[in-house]
């Protein structure tokens, strides 16, 4: 076991035992994986909602974890948990069946999808591109990347779910291999 597991285990065991300042570095440590996690598991506007959701959850319910080692899968299912919950309740709020027809993903080779991230990013506006790189490869979070960019919080999202959309619409715009739109 490497130092940084003892510690992290340390702290994750004080924090069971209910010490407030453990807790607290232990979510803000785990912040970042939950939100990267809920990413590819969510719908786009669920993401954030899910990673606070779970963060109570992990909060209220530190206590009952048996294993410590098994704290980043506990973690990443009750995420994964909160994104069928809140996808359900769209469901139900709107009325719509999920559809089943859903075309699976194709992927990409890893060089021809950097090749084609590249062009995207090349092609976005700067401020797009700017705020894209903050929040998807620096990993900032949205409080961070809006003081940087001294925006209010609320701009900071709508510019960044713009260039999310912008940077969809140039993948699939049937200049790169994948799924072209027809």
């Amino acid at each position: 076991m490497s130092l940084s597991q003892k510690a992290d285990h340390a702290l994750l065991e004080a924090a069971k035992n209910g010490d407030v300042i453990a807790l607290a570095e232990v979510l803000a440590n785990s912040r970042q994986d939950l939100q990267r996690y809920a990413e590819y598991h969510c719908v786009v506007n669920d993401v954030e909602d899910a990673v606070q959701e779970s963060m109570i959850l992990v909060f209220n319910r530190l206590g009952d974890l048996r294993k410590p080692e098994a704290f980043a899968s506990w973690l990443f299912r009750i995420v994964k948990r909160e994104c069928n919950r809140m996808r359900r309740g769209w469901r139900l709020l709107t009325n719509q069946e999920i559809d089943e027809s859903i075309q699976p993903l194709s992927f990409r080779e890893p060089n021809e999808l950097r090749m084609d991230i590249a062009r995207v990013l090349q092609e976005l506006p700067n401020h797009y591109r700017t705020i894209l790189l903050m929040r998807d490869v620096e990993g900032l979070s949205l409080n961070e990347t809006a003081e940087h960019l001294g925006l209010e919080l609320a701009a900071t999202k709508s510019r960044l779910h713009r260039a999310r959309m912008l940077a969809r619409e140039l993948l699939d715009d049937g200049t790169g291999p994948g799924p072209k739109s027809e």
